[in-house]
């Protein structure tokens, strides 16, 4: 059975349906990406996924166990976590508490400080920043300390959200370095990203979302070879 498994989901905002009999999987140790234009659909999956936006219809389940309309705490301590489109880091905290925080479910100690020497091994930078407020650094400082603190939860399953929005490229490759060295060490990732071209570099198989259907899904470099994906997506005609 694959680690995750959504099948048929249909959420709303209020009256408007949102997402429309969405399906997918995720294996472990894959990186699975979710492409597609603005409004699609990408960011609610997620949403529905992790308990903010539960779906009215469908199945969501987890290592086995149906999960669909659990709080979002719960997803965290059955090992989800994600990191949120915008960041939504807490600006008036640390560096250091907003690590802390991602950990808040935590009792162990002597792990929760091996992890944050982890984080800080992927993100040298938030060490040097440990204590300044976390509203005062740069956008892709904020990014760093956004998927540290969903670390500091020890995921199994990492749903990262748009995380080289609003980036320099050169920020952008660090970023999708470090994903790929997060995924290399055992967590299991479904990504959403605006840059589909990066998206499928480090992905395994991706799925095409319009409107808030799935209309294709493949392997990673069968959706780079599809003339529509192509066309729609990475820029090209």
């Amino acid at each position: 059975m694959a680690l995750l498994e959504v099948e048929n989901i249909h959420s709303f905002y209020g009256n408007v349906q949102a997402l429309r009999g969405v399906s997918l999987t995720v294996e472990e140790g894959e990186v699975v990406t979710l492409i597609g234009s603005n409004g699609a659909g990408k960011t609610t999956t997620l949403r529905s996924i992790n308990g903010i936006l539960p779906p009215r219809e469908g199945k969501i389940v987890f290592r086995s166990e149906e999960i669909q309309g659990m709080p979002v705490h719960d997803m965290v301590k059955r090992g989800i976590a994600q990191s949120p489109e915008g960041r939504k880091i807490f600006h008036r905290m640390t560096v250091l508490e907003n690590l802390e925080m991602g950990a808040y479910h935590r009792n162990d100690r002597a792990e929760i400080q091996q992890d944050m020497t982890h984080v800080f091994d992927l993100f040298p930078r938030l060490k040097e920043r440990v204590k300044q407020e976390a509203g005062t650094m740069s956008g892709g400082e904020q990014q760093m300390l956004a998927i540290g603190r969903s670390l500091m939860s020890r995921p199994n399953l990492l749903l990262l959200d748009e995380p080289s929005m609003g980036l320099a490229p050169v920020l952008v490759e660090r970023i999708f370095q470090v994903i790929k060295e997060i995924n290399r060490q055992g967590t299991t990732i479904l990504l959403v990203e605006q840059n589909a071209n990066v998206a499928l570099e480090i992905a395994t198989r991706g799925y095409v979302l319009e409107t808030g259907s799935i209309v294709n899904a493949a392997s990673a470099e069968k959706l780079r070879e599809d003339p529509n994906v192509r066309e729609a997506y990475l820029g090209e005609i």
